[in-house]
């Protein structure tokens, strides 16, 4: 069992899978390929015809899935079940999939079913004398730990952003079913968010943080809070950015002063916050100080704007610092996008 190596992929409504989803991938044919064992992929979802077109074989020496109605929503009863067939079926001493809310809600009780353990948001894979290693951030990325497991089923969630998508060609599915497996819940249906615009979009190569200073008095004495919130708004919708906030700007909302409307503590990008991973990051009226510039670690290309010469960014922490007011550089640049 120990070398039977498996990769779970959830569909999307459209019967496809998400990119992270991919990333997982090719992390699972990585722990494969280092430890010389067997590749086997299942599928869970509505419809996986559109999930087998994109990932093919992937190298697999078996493609299963439970598809229908039945497993199109996520639900706990009905997606610890699938995982747990499918692992059964082909026999799996690694479970490996991505850390998406979905498999996040199943993959504590997955293991217990199993028998097995469970680790979580995994971003290195390492295999030495055919010992399998993984990795992961504890104390809100201040520590790295490797682990290893002798325990098996040993199931892995995968963090977002930590491997290149897999690509592959055709594959053909074997359906598989569960025998009896009723459920007490019901789906009646997806009520989807009506608030403003999409700003946070963990795909987007581009990270557009926002400070506190785009809150406080210009350089004529005034606030121009309704001005900031256009100027950052027309970036990240023209750009198709994401958008982050410093911990600082989103306290304010909270003391009831004047603030960017559509900033939330999920925007919130720091110690006390999220650290996502994009190409290329611009912090705008924030200091760089350790707290915020902590989450973007795992930024690759990191630039700031900052009016302070001697602000935290110019001690190392930014590739390149632009001493300028944010005000008149986001005006320029949304004036080059739109030409």
């Amino acid at each position: 069992m120990d070398d039977k190596v498996l990769w779970i992929g959830f569909t999307d409504e459209n019967g496809s899978l998400d990119k992270p989803s991919l990333e997982a991938l090719t992390a699972t044919r990585t722990i494969a390929e280092g430890i010389d064992g067997e590749l086997a992929i299942g599928l869970v979802g509505g419809s996986v015809d559109a999930a087998a077109a994109q990932i093919g074989g992937a190298g697999a020496t078996r493609v299963v899935a439970l598809a229908g109605e039945a497993w199109a929503a996520p639900r706990y009863a009905s997606d610890t079940a699938a995982c747990a067939q499918i692992a059964r079926t082909v026999d799996a001493g690694i479970v490996v999939a991505t850390a998406g809310s979905r498999f996040n809600r199943v993959c504590a009780g997955l293991a217990q079913r199993l028998g097995g353990a469970v680790d979580t948001q995994i971003t290195d894979i390492l295999v030495e004398n055919g010992a399998l290693s993984v990795s992961r951030w504890f104390y809100r990325q201040r520590m790295i730990g490797k682990l290893q497991r002798t325990v098996r089923p040993w199931v892995l969630s995968i963090a977002s952003g930590s491997f290149v998508p897999c690509e592959a060609g055709d594959a053909t599915v074997t359906p598989i079913e569960i025998e009896g497996f009723e459920s007490r819940t019901e789906v009646l249906g997806v009520e989807a968010g009506t608030g403003g615009s999409q700003t946070i979009r963990p795909d987007a190569e581009t990270l557009l943080v926002a400070g506190a200073g785009w809150t406080k008095k210009q350089a004529d004495g005034e606030v121009h809070t309704d001005d900031a919130a256009s100027i950052i708004l027309e970036f990240v919708e023209s750009n198709r950015a994401s958008l982050g906030s410093s911990k600082s700007m989103v306290d304010l909302a909270t003391e009831g002063q004047a603030v960017l409307p559509f900033l939330t503590h999920l925007h919130q990008i720091g110690q006390t916050g999220a650290s996502p991973r994009h190409a290329k990051g611009l912090s705008t009226c924030c200091h760089g100080e350790e707290p915020h510039a902590v989450g973007w670690r795992f930024i690759n290309e990191r630039r700031a704007i900052n009016t302070d010469a001697n602000c935290g960014w110019a001690q190392g922490k930014a590739d390149v610092l632009y001493v300028a007011d944010a005000f008149e550089v986001m005006k320029k640049v949304n004036e080059r996008l739109a030409d």
